[in-house]
């Protein structure tokens, strides 16, 4: 089911987004923290991982790779810049539970392993695993953003869809 437009529909570009996580992808509001449930990191939609593994969801770079493991921002070339954070306060694991297979800079294609997590570890430490997927550039390149929630495999095609501004 795709919903919530944020401005008409247009016969333009399109930048079509896989899930980068295998969970059920919810509303934005679900996410227990302001910042992401009010939308002010960007647009897009929260997963409930049932399995920790982060793929690319697109063929890109590796924009930002929060050192501590748990967040990294792809770009791809469109400009597009993809926020991925796994669990909410989990920066406060300062890394345990998170493996990651790439650096900052690095160029990735879709469906490529980027980060592995523990999920029981994050539960063990109290952390929500709900995990942000935004685009958080959206108000320099993309006009619309159309979303899809439900079950989500990692690698999935439709999970955010984006038109571009250019």
């Amino acid at each position: 089911m795709f919903s919530k437009w944020l401005s008409n529909k247009t016969k333009t570009n399109r930048l079509e987004i896989a899930s980068p996580i295998t969970g059920k992808a919810v509303e934005l509001e679900q996410v227990p923290d302001e910042a992401f449930a009010g939308k002010h990191m960007g647009e897009g939609v929260a997963i409930e991982p049932t399995e920790g593994k982060l793929v690319a969801p697109f063929d890109g770079t590796v924009a930002h790779r929060i050192d501590t493991n748990h967040a990294l921002i792809l770009e791809h070339e469109s400009g597009v810049q993809l926020l991925v954070h796994i669990g909410i306060n989990t920066v406060a694991l300062r890394g345990e539970g998170f493996t990651s297979h790439v650096s900052t800079g690095d160029k990735v294609t879709a469906g490529q392993t980027l980060i592995e997590f523990d999920i029981e570890r994050i539960k063990e430490a109290g952390y929500p695993l709900i995990t942000p997927v935004i685009i958080a550039n959206g108000e320099e390149s993309v006009s619309a953003v159309e979303y899809r929630l439900g079950p989500v495999r990692a690698g999935d095609a439709g999970l955010l869809s984006a038109v571009l501004k250019k």
